[in-house]
C-alpha cells in the first residue's frame, strides 16, 4: 500500500471514529444501523445459499446484482453527506496528482459497512449458481470486479455530481429518496406478490438481459461456467473488467477537471433570475390581496424552496397516491384507501410554526391580537389547500377509476374532505400547544430534546382528528348497511365538505387566542435548533 493510500484511508478511519465521537446518540444509532444491516445480510447470504440447485436461481441472483449497482449508483445522489471522502473538492488545495488520489479514493471506498454488505450478497450470489471447481476459481474473481464495478460506479457518479450536491440548491435532489424509497418499497412489493403467485420463472426474461451488463455480468460468468460455456464466461468477465476500466478512467477525468477548474455551477445569469421574478410574480396575482395573500406566499414559497418542507411534501405526495393506487393495481385494495391522500396531506398542516425555524420572529413581530392570529393560521391552511384539494380529488377519483366502484366516489370524497378537515383543525391547535424546532442541517426533523413535543403534536393530533371524523364516519356506516341508505350516499359528498370547512373554521377561532398568547413560548420552542 503506497503512503498516500495509507493516508486516505486513515482519513476514512479517523472521519469515522471522530464522527461517533460527537454524541452518544450517534454512536448508539451507527451501531444499531450496523448490526441491522449485518445481520440481514447475513440472513441474505443464507437465503441465496439455499437457492443452489433451484431451476431458477440464477434469473434471481443476476437481477438481485443488478439492483445492487443500481443502489451503488443512485445512493450519492441521494445522501450526498453520508460519506465526506465521497467530496474530492475538499482535498483540492493539497499537493496531490488526480490519478494516484484515484487509487488511494477507491482503496478509502472499500471501508465501511456498504463494501462488506456488497462482499456478502456477492459471494451469496456466486455460491447460489457455482457447480464445479472452475467454477468456484471464477467465482474468486466475479466477486472482486463485482465489488470494483459498484464501488467505481459510485465514485464516478458522485464526481460527476459533486459540485451540484455539495451546493445549497443541489442539496434539493435528496428530497427525492423519499419518493424513490415510497415508490420502490411498492414495486418490491407489488413484484414479490406476482412471483409469489407465478413463480420465479418470469425472471428469466430480464435477466437473460442483465447477465450481460455490469455487475450482474460477473455473476452471469459463474452460471455460465456452471454450465460449461466457457466462451460466454470470459465475455461476460471482460465485459465486468472493461467496465470497471471505464468507469475509474471517466473518475479520473472527473477527478482532475474538479481539481483544475474553478466552480461555477452555483452562478445564475442576470437574465434566469429576472424569469424567476416574472414566474413568481405571475402566480402571485392570483393570491389574495393583504396579509392573506402574502402568508399564502410565503407558504408556498417554503414547499418550492426549503429542502426540509419541500422532503415532507414530496414524501406525502408519493404516499398519498402509491398507498391507494397501488393496492388497488392488486386488486386487494380498498376505494376507501383514497382518504390516506387527504392524511398524509393534513399532516402539513402540524407545527406549522417550526418549519418557520428562528425567523419566525418576525411573524411573531405582526401578531398583537387573537385577530391576527387568526388571519394568519387561516392564509397557512389556504396555502396548503391550494395543493391539497386538487390533489386529494385526483387521487380519489384515480382509485374510484381503478377499482370501477364510481356510485361510491361522492361518499368517499365527502369523508376526505370531512378528514381534511379534522387535520386541519388538530393542526392549527397543536401548532399552537406542541411547537418544536427543526433543524436546518442534517435529516433530522426535530431538535434534540424535542421529541417528546414531536410524537404529542402528530399522533395526538392524528387520534383527535380521527374522533373528530366520527360523525362523518358514522353516517357513512349508517347509509351502507341501511337498507334504502345506498341510494343516499351521494348526500355524503356535501356533508362531509360542510362538516370538513365548518370544523376548520372552527378550529382556526379556537386556535388563534391560544397563539396569540404564548407567543414567547412558541418562538422559543421553535428557535432552539
Amino acid at each position: 500500500m503506497t503512503p498516500l493510500t495509507s493516508t486516505v484511508v486513515r482519513l476514512k478511519l479517523s472521519l469515522l471514529r471522530n464522527g461517533l465521537r460527537q454524541s452518544g446518540g450517534r454512536r448508539a444509532a451507527y451501531i444499531a444501523s450496523a448490526v441491522f444491516t449485518l445481520l440481514f445480510a447475513a440472513l441474505q447470504l443464507l437465503g441465496l445459499i439455499a437457492l443452489r440447485g433451484h431451476a431458477h436461481a440464477d434469473a434471481l441472483v443476476v437481477l438481485l446484482v443488478a439492483v445492487l449497482g443500481l443502489g451503488w449508483a443512485v445512493m450519492p445522489l441521494f445522501f450526498p453527506g453520508g460519506d465526506e471522502t465521497l467530496d474530492p473538492t475538499r482535498l483540492v488545495m493539497l499537493p496531490l496528482r488526480p490519478r494516484p488520489l484515484v487509487g488511494a479514493l477507491l482503496a478509502a471506498s472499500l471501508v465501511g459497512i456498504g463494501p462488506l454488505f456488497t462482499v456478502l450478497m456477492l459471494v451469496g450470489a456466486v455460491v447460489a449458481v457455482a457447480h464445479g471447481v472452475a467454477a468456484y476459481v471464477v467465482a474468486v474473481v466475479a466477486v472482486a470486479l463485482g465489488l470494483l464495478v459498484c464501488v467505481a460506479l459510485a465514485r464516478a457518479v458522485a464526481a460527476a455530481n459533486v459540485r451540484l450536491l455539495t451546493s445549497r440548491r443541489g442539496r434539493d435532489l435528496a428530497v427525492l429518496s423519499g419518493l424513490v424509497i415510497a415508490i420502490g418499497a411498492q414495486v418490491v412489493n407489488f413484484g414479490a406478490q406476482r412471483l409469489g403467485t407465478t413463480g420465479l420463472g418470469q425472471l428469466d426474461p430480464v435477466a437473460d438481459v442483465l447477465r450481460w451488463l455490469p455487475p450482474a455480468s460477473a455473476v452471469g460468468a459463474v452460471d455460465s461456467v456452471s454450465e460449461g460455456a466457457y466462451g460466454a464466461a470470459a465475455g461476460q468477465l471482460v465485459l465486468c473488467a472493461g467496465a470497471s476500466a471505464a468507469l475509474v478512467g471517466v473518475w479520473a477525468r472527473t477527478l482532475t477537471r474538479l481539481m483544475t477548474s474553478p466552480d461555477g455551477s452555483t452562478l445564475r445569469s442576470a437574465g434566469d433570475g429576472t424569469r424567476d421574478r416574472r414566474s413568481a410574480a405571475g402566480w402571485a396575482r392570483l393570491l389574495p390581496d393583504g396579509r392573506t395573500g402574502t402568508v399564502m406566499e410565503r407558504g408556498l414559497r417554503y414547499v418550492w424552496r426549503d429542502p426540509k418542507t419541500k422532503a415532507a411534501w414530496v414524501t406525502s405526495l408519493a404516499i398519498g397516491l402509491i398507498v391507494p393506487v397501488f393496492n388497488a393495481l392488486q386488486g386487494t385494495g380498498s376505494i376507501y384507501f383514497a382518504c390516506f391522500a387527504a392524511g398524509m396531506l393534513g399532516i402539513q398542516m402540524y407545527n406549522q410554526f417550526g418549519q418557520d425555524t428562528s425567523a419566525f420572529w418576525m411573524v411573531a413581530m405582526t401578531i398583537s391580537s387573537p385577530r391576527d392570529a387568526y388571519v394568519e393560521l387561516r392564509a397557512r391552511a389556504l396555502a396548503l389547500l391550494v395543493i391539497t384539494l386538487p390533489y386529494a380529488t385526483l387521487v380519489t377519483v384515480v382509485t374510484t377509476a381503478l377499482l370501477g366502484d364510481w356510485p361510491k366516489l361522492p361518499e368517499v370524497l365527502g369523508l376526505s374532505l370531512a378528514l381534511l378537515g379534522a387535520m386541519l383543525t388538530t393542526g392549527a391547535w397543536t401548532s399552537a400547544r406542541f411547537p418544536y424546532s427543526i433543524p436546518q442541517e442534517g435529516y433530522k426533523n426535530v431538535a434534540p430534546g424535542q421529541t417528546g413535543l414531536a410524537w404529542i403534536s402528530i399522533f395526538g393530533g392524528m387520534v383527535s382528528a380521527a374522533l373528530l371524523c366520527a360523525p362523518v364516519i358514522a353516517a357513512t356506516i349508517w347509509l351502507n348497511v341501511s337498507a334504502d341508505g345506498e341510494a343516499w350516499t351521494w348526500v355524503l359528498l356535501p356533508v362531509g365538505a360542510g362538516y370538513g370547512t365548518a370544523i376548520t373554521l372552527l378550529g382556526l377561532r379556537l386556535a388563534a387566542p391560544r397563539v396569540a398568547e404564548r407567543l414567547p413560548e412558541i418562538l422559543a420552542a421553535v428557535s432552539k435548533g
